[in-house]
């Protein structure tokens, strides 16, 4: 049995997906509300906060992937990321469970400088220090050898369903409404962005290769990189229409920070929207050479056909 936790955001559904098309039927998804994505799922109501709970959750499984997404909340990203995150160690070290961490980057410096597995943390605001403290937590238990781990990082999503970024709010989500879509402090920095399936087949691919293990992986993007001026006159061409846009400079961020709780809990972000982002994802592709990467031409054309089919 294969068990996910966290498992109603986008990235848990199209792993779902994803395990019972290529790997296992005997599927578990873990949330608070679990919602079967597969006809053969369990579902399994649990509180990751509580840890007899998650040790209940993934007792039985061979591998546990680790997917919670929590909302953007810098103090609740504090309190609860490292308990979920220790309680699920302890769990698969009580059960022997092989763990697969799907991670971010928001523990990386914040420059333009490439970004590799090998890249030293060096976070930015409260958020980036949890989300390596997480990362640490997990890191000491591999080195260890109390644990059969694997972290996978992703940089900003893009994609269709409920998939939740910078991009796809400003950028694909006004598209689908008519407005005017923004471009937070730059729209001439190259940006690496991961189709949300993508990642998704990524994890469940390293997840089931044993000897993928006790390593960090870059999941894999295209690296044709664009500025979000080449991506917008990229969706353009696609949707056949002009999509006009602006650019919201840092000063008008800080100031609407005032008023709108979102835009202060992105505050610490913005700084990686004035530079370069280069996610580098070769080692992922040198060790899977058939994995095929969703290029942004045909990202967009999927996301323009669920706009025209709702």
């Amino acid at each position: 049995m294969q068990t996910i936790l966290g498992a109603n955001g986008q990235i848990a559904v199209e792993l779902a997906k994803e395990l019972k098309r290529n790997y296992t039927s005997d599927i578990r998804l873990v949330s608070r509300n679990p919602q079967r994505v597969n006809e053969t799922d369990t579902l399994f109501p649990a509180n990751l906060l509580d840890a007899t709970k998650t040790a209940e959750a993934v007792a039985g499984s061979e591998i546990a992937y680790l997917t919670v997404g929590l909302p953007m909340d810098t103090d609740m990203w504090v309190q609860q990321f490292p308990v979920i995150m220790q309680n699920v160690i302890a769990a698969c070290k009580t059960h022997k469970v092989k763990l697969v961490f799907f991670d971010n980057t928001y523990m990386y410096p914040q420059n333009s400088t490439p970004l590799t597995e090998e890249t030293a943390f060096a976070p930015v605001g409260k958020k980036g220090r949890v989300r390596a403290s997480m990362t640490n937590m997990l890191l000491e238990s591999m080195g260890k050898g109390e644990i059969e781990a694997v972290i996978c990082r992703a940089p900003e999503f893009y994609g269709t369903g409920k998939t939740q970024s910078i991009t796809n709010s400003a950028i694909f989500d006004n598209i689908k409404q008519n407005k005017q879509l923004k471009v937070f402090i730059s729209d001439k920095t190259k940006r690496t962005l991961i189709w949300t399936p993508d990642a998704s087949k990524a994890m469940a691919l390293i997840g089931n290769t044993p000897d993928a293990y006790q390593q960090t992986w870059h999941l894999p993007c295209d690296d044709n990189r664009l500025t979000y001026k080449q991506m917008i006159a990229l969706a353009a061409e696609i949707y056949g229409r002009p999509l006009p846009y602006s650019v919201v400079s840092k000063f008008v961020l800080k100031l609407a920070s005032f008023f709108n709780k979102r835009i202060k809990e992105v505050q610490e972000l913005l700084p990686r929207y004035a530079q370069d982002n280069i996610f580098v994802s070769t080692k992922f592709k040198q060790r899977f050479p058939d994995f095929r990467v969703t290029t942004y031409a045909q990202g967009i054309e999927t996301i323009k056909a669920e706009h025209y089919q709702l």
